[in-house]
C-alpha cells in the first residue's frame, strides 16, 4: 500500500467511523415510531436546515451535474433556472399555506397523512396510493445514489463496481437502520458541511491552477467556445425548444435547490486533453480532485461526495420506511400496532428497499443524473398538482386527488419508456395530473361540509 493510498484511507476511515458511531449512539434513543421517524421533534433549526439541504443534494450534485457541465457546457444552466423558479414559487406561494393546512388537517406530519386528513379519507385509499408511489420513485432515487457510490469507490480505489455498491449501501443502511431520524439528521448536518467545502474547493482551485478567473474564462472562450453558449446548438430549433422546456420543467418538481453549473465550467477546460465520454463523464469531479489536492485533502473531498450520496439515500430510505409502516401497515394491515412493532417494520422496510435498490443499481453504465431525473419527475407529477390544488382550490375532492396522483405517476412511468418527442416526462405528467384532478373533482359531488370547513379555517390562518 502506498503512502498516498494510506492517507486517503485514513480520511475515509475518520469520516465513515463518525457516521457509524452516530448510528450506534442514537440506536437506544429510538424507542417509539415518533423517535425513529421524527426524532421526537428534538432537532433545532440549524440541524434541521443543514439536514434538509444535505438530504436534497445527492450524488447527482457532485457527480451527475459536473458531468453534465463537462459534456454540454453552460447550456445546462437552464435546469438550474427551472429549479430556481420552482424554489422561489414554492417559498412564495406554497410554504405558508402548506403549514396552515397541515396544522388544520390533524397536524399532519407526512405527505400521505396530510392528503388523507385533508379530505377526511376514512378508507385510507389516498394514504395507501401515495405510499405506493413514494416506494416506486424512491427506489429509483435511492438506486441512483448507490450507483454514484459504486462509481466513487471504483474510480478512487479501483474496486470492483459491485463490491463498491455493497460498501456504499452497507454504510447507509447501518446508521439508518439503527439510529433512524436523529442519526440521519446529525449525519446529514456533518455531510452538508463537507459538501459545501467540496463544491467550493474543487472549481476554485481549478481556476486558480489555470491562472485565475479571468484566465480561466479566456481559456474557455478559446478551447471550449461551444460551452459558453446558453442555447447549445440552435440549428435544430425543434430539438432545442423541447430541450429548453424539459430543462425548465425541473422546476415543476421543485423540492430541491438550484445548483449553478457555471462553477463547474473550469472543469471542461482543465480536463480537455483527457476527454471523458459516456458515463465516465460523471467521474470528472473525482478525477480532478485527485490531480489538484494532496492525498489526505483529496480523501476529505471524496468523503464529501460520499456524504452527498449517503445523506440523500439515508433520508430516502427513512421516508420510504415511514410511508410503508405508518401510512400502509398501520392503516391497512395492523391498525393497533404498537410503537415497538412499527419501529421493527420500519427497520425491515429499510433493509428490503435497500436490497431492491442495490439490484436496480447493478448496471455500472447507468447515468446518475438520468435516474435522478426519472424519480424527480415521478414525485413532481404525482404529488405536485395534488398539493397545489389542495391548497388553492376548495372544490377539489378525494377522488380528484387520487386521480391526480395515479395519472401523474403513471404518465411518468409510461412516458419514460417511450420518450415521446424527447420531452422530459415531468411536463406531460404534471399537465395530465392537473387535468385529471380538475375533471374528476368537477364531475363529482361537492366535498363534504367538514372538508370545506377545514379549508376555510386554514385560509383564515393564511389571511391573518
Amino acid at each position: 500500500m502506498t503512502q498516498d493510498n494510506l492517507m486517503i484511507i485514513i480520511a475515509f476511515a475518520l469520516y465513515l467511523g463518525l457516521m457509524m458511531y452516530i448510528g450506534v449512539y442514537y440506536y437506544r434513543k429510538s424507542n417509539s415510531i415518533g423517535d425513529y421517524i421524527l426524532g421526537g421533534r428534538q432537532l433545532g433549526p440549524w440541524i434541521t436546515a443543514l439536514s434538509a439541504e444535505a438530504s436534497d443534494m445527492s450524488g447527482w450534485m457532485l457527480m451527475g451535474v459536473p458531468g453534465l457541465a463537462y459534456t454540454t457546457g453552460i447550456s445546462g444552466v437552464w435546469i438550474a433556472v427551472g429549479l430556481t423558479l420552482g424554489t422561489w414559487a414554492n417559498w412564495k406561494f406554497v410554504s405558508r399555506r402548506l403549514r396552515n393546512h397541515t396544522e388544520v388537517a390533524s397536524d399532519s406530519l407526512t405527505l400521505p397523512d396530510y392528503l388523507k386528513n385533508r379530505f377526511h379519507d376514512q378508507s385510507h385509499s389516498v394514504a395507501v396510493i401515495s405510499a405506493l408511489f413514494i416506494l416506486i420513485f424512491f427506489l429509483i432515487y435511492t438506486s441512483s445514489g448507490f450507483v454514484a457510490g459504486g462509481k466513487l469507490f471504483n474510480t478512487i480505489f479501483g474496486l470492483d463496481y459491485t463490491v463498491s455498491l455493497f460498501i456504499t449501501a452497507g454504510i447507509v443502511v447501518f446508521y439508518t437502520f439503527l439510529g433512524g431520524f436523529l442519526a440521519v439528521s446529525w449525519t446529514d448536518c456533518i455531510q452538508g458541511a463537507l459538501m459545501f467545502f467540496a463544491i467550493l474547493a474543487v472549481p476554485i482551485t481549478a481556476a486558480m491552477f489555470m491562472g485565475g478567473p479571468i484566465e480561466t474564462f479566456q481559456l474557455i472562450q478559446h478551447e471550449f467556445p461551444q460551452g459558453l453558449s446558453l442555447f447549445g446548438d440552435p440549428s435544430d430549433w425543434f430539438t432545442w425548444i423541447i430541450g429548453l422546456i424539459s430543462s425548465l420543467g425541473w422546476g415543476l418538481g421543485y423540492f430541491g435547490q438550484p445548483h449553478i453549473l457555471v462553477r463547474f465550467m473550469a472543469i471542461s477546460v482543465y480536463m480537455l486533453p483527457d476527454k471523458l465520454v459516456g458515463t465516465d463523464a460523471e467521474t470528472v469531479f473525482l478525477i480532478m480532485t485527485e490531480r489538484l489536492f494532496t492525498p489526505f485533502v483529496a480523501g476529505l473531498i471524496w468523503s464529501a461526495v460520499l456524504a452527498a450520496i449517503m445523506s440523500t439515500a439515508s433520508a430516502q430510505l427513512l421516508v420510504t420506511a415511514s410511508a410503508i409502516s405508518n401510512d400502509f401497515y398501520a392503516n391497512i394491515i395492523h391498525p393497533k400496532a404498537s410503537d415497538k412493532e412499527l419501529v421493527l417494520v420500519s427497520r425491515i422496510v429499510v433493509l428490503l428497499v435497500a436490497l431492491i435498490a442495490i439490484y436496480m443499481a447493478m448496471d455500472p453504465d447507468s447515468y446518475i443524473l438520468t435516474m435522478v431525473a426519472y424519480a424527480w419527475a415521478g414525485f413532481g407529477a404525482a404529488f405536485g398538482p395534488a398539493i397545489l390544488f389542495s391548497l388553492f382550490w376548495k372544490r377539489m375532492t378525494r377522488h380528484g386527488c387520487i386521480a391526480g396522483i395515479v395519472v401523474g405517476g403513471l404518465t411518468v412511468l409510461i412516458w419514460k419508456q417511450f420518450e415521446f418527442l424527447g420531452l422530459y416526462e415531468i411536463v406531460p405528467g404534471f399537465l395530465f395530473s392537473s387535468i385529471a384532478i380538475y375533471v374528476v373533482s368537477i364531475m363529482g359531488k361537492l366535498p363534504p361540509r367538514p372538508v370545506l370547513k377545514d379549508y376555510r379555517e386554514a385560509e383564515k390562518m393564511h389571511v391573518l
